[in-house]
């Protein structure tokens, strides 16, 4: 049958494929548009593995969270350009792309169409690269923030004993300035007793033999306990959230201005848990 202009208008508009895709896709379903649909997803998985070779370190990393801060989560869909990252299309799979974490589900499965469907109108290896899902474990609180427009993510779960400090806006503030600490500095882990010794003795031996060369030779084991004592807490202050300078006061580690919330609020306060994803990385 002879495909029509406004067709493959529909077709395109549906898609945003091109014009030949849209006149290959109606003629090869006898004008069926459900099926020209269908034969253009076929086509953009065909697309994405042509483009496998590509990296995909563009995207967006995206948030959400239930009302009432039961459970947050968040999400990483990868692309190769800036430009289909800016894309309505594209930040609008992302945005259901982080409502499904949020609902414990699987998201390529879940949105296996929009997927597809979105192959089709990129063009580009589209990557659903991870997701995090937090439920709020005790008494507490989730907070979740996203930084330089998507291109880091954080979620953190801040602990307390008593109901009415979770309620509190000091404690939903300290979690979010914790949220920006986390994205500003990488944190690893919580605190120094967290750290693997093995990655402790690796930074140690580096280090050690930094000094070797630096002095000709180290100096005497009785010495030298007081010096890894030394380089194992600065290596901490790197690497674990409550060890670093606080964002906000250089002056103070986050583990003080944690222990002076607690002191306010007349109760105790840890942080259970955080998550950090940054695009591509």
């Amino acid at each position: 049958m002879a495909v029509t202009i406004a067709q493959i208008t529909e077709l395109r508009a549906a898609t945003n494929a091109g014009i030949g895709a849209c006149k290959e896709a109606l003629t090869a379903s006898n004008g069926n548009m459900e099926e020209a649909v269908k034969y253009l997803r076929e086509k953009g998985l065909a697309i994405q593995a042509k483009r496998v070779d590509k990296e995909s370190k563009q995207g967006i990393i995206a948030a959400a969270a239930e009302p009432g801060g039961k459970a947050a989560a968040l999400a990483e869909i990868n692309c190769e350009t800036d430009f289909v990252a800016n894309t309505d299309s594209f930040k609008d799979f992302v945005k259901k792309a982080a409502g499904v974490a949020l609902e414990g589900k699987d998201i390529a499965e879940t949105l296996k169409d929009e997927y597809q469907m979105l192959l089709t109108k990129t063009g580009e290896n589209v990557k659903i690269r991870r997701s995090e899902r937090y439920v709020l474990s005790g008494t507490g609180v989730l907070s979740s923030y996203i930084h330089m427009g998507g291109k880091i993510g954080v979620l953190v779960e801040l602990s307390c004993g008593k109901p009415e400090t979770a309620s509190a806006k000091e404690f939903a503030d300290l979690a979010h300035m914790l949220c920006l600490q986390i994205a500003a500095n990488a944190p690893k882990y919580i605190d120094a007793k967290d750290i693997p010794q093995p990655e402790v003795d690796a930074e140690l031996e580096v280090k050690l033999a930094a000094l070797k060369e630096q002095k000709g030779k180290l100096p005497p084991e009785q010495a030298l306990v007081g010096i890894k004592k030394g380089m194992a807490a600065k290596f901490a202050t790197q690497i674990c959230l409550l060890k670093q300078p606080y964002v906000a006061d250089d002056k103070q580690s986050v583990e003080q201005i944690v222990a002076a919330a607690a002191k306010t609020l007349g109760d105790t306060i840890s942080v259970a848990r955080f998550t950090r994803f940054q695009l591509g990385a």
